[in-house]
Order: structure tokens, then C-alpha cells, then sequence
């Protein structure tokens, strides 16, 4: 599941996610990360059962981070898309593909918010979610 982490001055200079790895055993992969002294924001992927994602996100929430759920991280304007195939091959994770019928498909799974897709689109119809 991947999920927005959200910090404020208060939590921004603990070790937080060092700790609930250690206390959960579970790997986090930090996807994104905007972090200050002041407050912060980080994009992660933790590779956790339902119960266990719930009970790390309760231990987030307990110290102070909010927590965001991201089902889909990037948005494709189908009015402005033209399937030119311009974000297929640019991305590097393969998260777009061009179906049979030219249709451009997003793997929400795949994708790591590189943003390459976004700067690749010619007609602008890529955003981010």
C-alpha cells in the first residue's frame, strides 16, 4: 500500500519510520520524501497484510504523522490524451502501457511518481493525483 506521510515541526526531526520498521518488522520504501526542519512530506510503499498495514498506520498516527491512503498517483485527462505513446515509453517502470487498441492504460501499482510521464506528454493530460 502506498501512502502519504505528513509531518509537522513537532514530529519532523524524529526517527519515526526507523522505529515503527524496527517495532513492526516491516520493510518501508521510501518513494518520495520533502522533509525540512520544520514539516514534511513523505510518498512510501509498505509491502504489509491488511492488519498489519492498519496497526502501522495506528503507530504513525499515534506519533503525530498524518496518513494519507494514494490509490492512484498520477490522473490521465482522457479528453487531452491522444495515445500518442509518448508517457509509454518514457516510463521507467513500465507503469503506462499502450493497449492492443491504442488505449493508454496506468498501472497504479507499478508506478514510483517519477514524473517523467508528465514531463513526456506533449498534450499535457498527465497530472498528479
Amino acid at each position: 500500500m502506498k501512502l502519504k506521510l505528513s509531518y509537522n515541526y513537532e514530529n519532523s526531526g524524529k526517527p519515526i519510520i526507523s522505529e515503527i520498521i524496527l517495532k513492526m518488522k516491516t520493510p518501508i520504501n521510501i518513494l518520495e520524501a520533502k522533509l525540512n526542519q520544520d514539516s514534511g512530506e513523505m510518498i512510501v510503499d509498505i509491502p504489509a497484510s491488511d492488519r498489519q498495514l492498519a496497526s502501522i498506520i495506528d503507530l504513525f498516527g499515534e506519533a503525530g504523522v498524518t496518513v494519507k491512503e494514494l490509490t492512484q498517483f498520477i490522473e490521465i485527462d482522457r479528453t487531452s490524451c491522444t495515445s500518442c505513446g509518448a508517457c509509454v515509453s518514457s516510463c521507467p517502470v513500465q507503469a503506462i502501457n499502450q493497449m492492443p487498441d491504442w488505449e493508454v492504460e496506468y498501472d497504479d501499482k507499478k508506478c514510483i511518481r517519477c514524473r517523467i510521464c508528465i514531463t513526456a506528454c506533449p498534450f499535457a493530460a498527465i497530472d498528479l493525483t
